[in-house]
Parts: structure tokens; sequence; C-alpha cells
């Protein structure tokens, strides 16, 4: 096994242990995000998540981008073709982010030095609730296997996301089953 291998599996051993002993979505994603750089040893990356409305997608999670590209502006679904794409169960490749015309804001991506970006969808079945992007600084041309490293930690994400929303929802159902019991009690 080589070092990138075993930096691989490290890193999806330690997000799994996170995923498995956690139910807040804010710990397992920042964990995540911070894993896919330290393994793929690139400038950053970024968990985003669709709205309720699926129209924009919105910050969950990032490693390693500026507060003022974090703020660059919305990520609308329609004005970007790389998360149309991602969105519908694709894995996208930019070369280079600065010139796309798919990469909704190449300016942006210029002022912070990203070039290649690699994007994979976070799928709920056939149903895609996000996207993770893995940023690098330079033109890069990415392995099959870190690609498919981005792919497993995007349905880890996925797969985290989905249990802690269960989680949430019998949480709620208890507590509104135990409201509603004390009201019978006091009649």
């Amino acid at each position: 096994m080589t070092g990138k291998e075993k930096d691989f599996f490290e890193a999806f051993y330690e997000v799994a242990k996170v995923i498995n002993a956690s139910l807040d979505p804010s710990r397992v994603l920042d964990e995540i995000v911070k894993s896919v750089v330290e393994a793929m040893n690139i400038k950053a990356c970024s968990l985003r998540l669709l709205d309720s409305r699926r129209k924009q997608l919105v910050m969950g999670a990032a490693h390693g981008l500026s507060d003022s590209y974090m703020r660059k502006g919305p990520v609308l679904v329609k004005e970007s073709g790389i998360d149309q794409k991602a969105l519908k169960g694709e894995t996208i490749y930019i070369k280079d982010a600065q010139t796309d015309p798919d990469f909704q804001y190449g300016a942006g991506a210029k002022a912070e030095g990203i070039k290649s970006v690699l994007v994979v969808p976070l799928m709920i079945g056939k149903k895609a609730i996000g996207v993770l992007r893995a940023y690098s600084s330079r033109v890069r041309e990415f392995k099959e296997k870190e690609i498919r490293f981005l792919e497993a930690l995007a349905n880890l994400s996925a797969i985290a996301l989905e249990n802690a929303r269960l989680h949430q929802a019998l949480k709620t159902n208890y507590d509104l089953l135990i409201a509603h019991k004390y009201r019978l009690d006091d009649n």
C-alpha cells in the first residue's frame, strides 16, 4: 500500500468514526472537508447543500477557503453548469475554474488561486442533496483513486446528514408524544 492510499484509508476511517460518534451535522461535515484537504493534498474543500426550494446551494462546511471567497455570492443552481450536472448524479472535473464558463465565479476562483475543481454529488438514493467540491491551486488531473475517495466521502456525508435528519425527526415525534401524554394525564 502506498503512502497516499494509506492516507485515503486513514482519512476515510477517521470520518467514519466521527459519523458513528456524532449526530451533529456541522461537526461531521467539518471533519469531512478537513479530511479531504489533508488526504488529497489540495488547497480547499467545500460541502454545499441544496436549500429547501432546490434553487441554491448553501455552505454546509469548508476548509481552506478565505472568508472573502466564502462571501462571494450565492451559488445559484440555474447559473452553475457544474452544479446542475453534479445534482443529476455526475462527477464533474473542471480543469481551470478561472476560465471555464460553467463555473459560476471564475473571477472569484482567480482571486482565491483556485485552478482545478472536482465536484461530486451527495446522493440519498437517487436524489441529490448537495455537492462536495475539491479545489486545487494548480491545474491537476485527479487520479481515479482520488475521484473514488471523494465520491465515497460524499456518500458518507449524505448518510450522515440523513441520519441526523431522521434522528431529529424521531426526537421531535418523541417530544410531541410525551407532551401529548402529559396533557392526557392532566385531564
